[in-house]
């Protein structure tokens, strides 16, 4: 259970019904007197029933309505994920950019399952080989985890074009183990990696912005990164941000288990590098 129903909200949205989006909007919209309401009051405010409040709650990871409303944050996001405007000056702009990446952060921390952490950090700590997947956008994230775990004791790999991804998937086993991240947790290309390492049995963590995404689905641990999509962003920069820290999230929990090791390739890389420096 998410201890905040808007970032619950906001995290499954895309993945609601029509009935289900315009419940979700009117409690995002009037979140500071939703805990005043009863799943009656509130049926009756969306033009529902209390049958379909009760399933809105339960979808979103809550056993029922009270639950829902104790997890109601006591103050809102106010103009933290506030649309860029085009009449908006500089300042605007830069301040809205980084509270967006603020709000990301500590939303994600929040979106966070620590039991599926503790599963992902027994993945990364047993495996053979650590392979990272990503395109577009989401190979900005992969290669990142690639550039922190070449670092540890783990044989890694990742490649940025599609053909080498699909080849390297087909190459590992039940004892190695991949990082998928996609945004949208639907890209078709990065679907068509999952699905061949799910059918070799190879463990999934998948970094995604949606927990309904098919991503999410066949992953063994899905880790969901919370942003929300803007005007001038198809795929949110918060997004990315929350993406990254992850996938650190993950690198530390892996580098203090295997702390000897890493400790002693940090040495070793620390001073080849060094000797590339004036």
């Amino acid at each position: 259970m998410v201890e905040d129903s808007l970032v619950s909200i906001k995290a499954y949205y895309n993945g609601f019904s029509d009935n289900e989006k315009k419940i979700a909007s009117y409690v995002v919209k009037h979140a500071a007197i939703i805990q005043e309401l009863t799943i009656s009051d509130l049926a009756k405010k969306c033009q529902t029933s209390t049958a379909s409040i009760s399933r809105f709650v339960k979808h979103i990871g809550y056993l029922n309505y009270r639950e829902f409303l104790m997890e109601m944050p006591k103050s809102t996001y106010g103009d933290v994920f506030s649309e860029i405007e085009e009449d908006d000056s500089d300042t605007q702009i830069t301040e809205k950019t980084f509270n967006g990446a603020i709000n990301a952060l500590k939303a994600t921390k929040k979106m966070l399952d620590k039991n599926k952490v503790k599963q992902a950090a027994k993945f990364l700590q047993h495996t053979n080989k650590l392979s990272f997947f990503g395109l577009g956008g989401s190979s900005i994230v992969a290669l990142d985890g690639f550039h922190k775990f070449i670092r540890t004791s783990l044989e890694c790999e990742y490649h940025p074009d599609f053909d080498i991804q699909l080849m390297q998937a087909v190459k590992l086993t039940k004892d190695d183990c991949a990082i998928v991240v996609s945004h949208s947790g639907r890209n078709q290309q990065t679907m068509l990696v999952a699905k061949e390492l799910k059918k070799r049995h190879v463990p999934i963590i998948a970094i995604t912005s949606y927990p309904t995404s098919e991503l999410a689905q066949i992953a063994d641990v899905a880790l969901i990164a919370v942003a929300e999509e803007v005007n001038f962003r198809s795929e949110s920069m918060s997004s990315l941000m929350a993406q990254l820290t992850i996938m650190d999230s993950l690198f530390m929990m892996t580098a203090i288990y295997h702390t000897d090791k890493t400790e002693n390739i940090l040495r070793d890389v620390r001073g080849i590098m060094q000797k590339t420096r004036a």
